[in-house]
């Protein structure tokens, strides 16, 4: 059987797709069927054309691609996600594979890895970029556990960290996450107390820490 591996994007920059879909459709394996820039219709989507793939972006608007990868995966288990992020931080990863992706590469791999990902989850294998797996062998090895408590957060309570680590403001995580100032502002109240926090100053030193932002 030679039938090509089906695959849909997912990303809310329409050039970032485009690029995905001239660097995938260069293998003679894959076959891009369908695309998304939401994690809603990402989530849509699958149900109605059931990809072997999905290349899942985590950092969207409205629903992140964390909980996308959580509401796919639990409608269908047999889901073969990966995750491709622009972060490099470990903690992204240990979360997207803790959602249930197959795999976490970085945007910034080189475009053979791209390829070499999507087949590999395609194979029903799971695929970490080595850099990255790298760095979270040794966190294991060295017995950190420094990050159980971000465990605790839900994928949009995360989201909502990682802005307000950032030094955004709640009015404008609202904005750009697409949700009323009302519900930024209590899950900004919910996510210090699940970290034991007073200040968005002591959640940033969280951050810093955790090397989810840089200093």
């Amino acid at each position: 059987m030679n039938r090509k591996i089906t695959v849909m994007l997912v990303d809310d920059h329409a050039v970032v797709r485009a690029g995905y879909r001239l660097l995938l459709s260069q293998s003679s394996q894959i076959e891009i069927v369908r695309e998304a820039e939401r994690g809603e219709e990402a989530c849509q989507f699958y149900a109605e054309c059931q990809p072997d793939v999905v290349v899942m972006d985590l950092s969207m608007p409205g629903m992140g691609g964390l909980a996308a990868i959580r509401r796919i995966r639990a409608r269908d288990p047999e889901a073969r996600i990966l995750a491709f992020s622009i972060h490099d931080e470990t903690v992204y990863a240990e979360r997207a594979l803790e959602a249930g992706a197959s795999g976490y590469i970085m945007k910034s791999c080189a475009p053979e890895i791209l390829v070499e990902a999507v087949l590999a989850v395609a194979r029903d294998e799971r695929y970490i970029e080595r850099e990255i797996a790298q760095r979270l062998v040794l966190k294991k090895g060295a017995g950190l556990d420094a990050s159980a408590n971000l465990q605790t957060l839900s994928a949009r309570e995360f989201d909502v960290f990682c802005l307000l680590a950032q030094g955004r403001t709640p009015r404008e995580i609202a904005l750009e996450l697409r949700l009323s100032y009302k519900t930024a502002s209590n899950y900004s109240t919910l996510i210090k107390s699940k970290l034991g926090v007073n200040t968005t100053a002591e959640m940033a030193r969280l951050a810093l820490q955790q090397g989810i932002v840089k200093d």
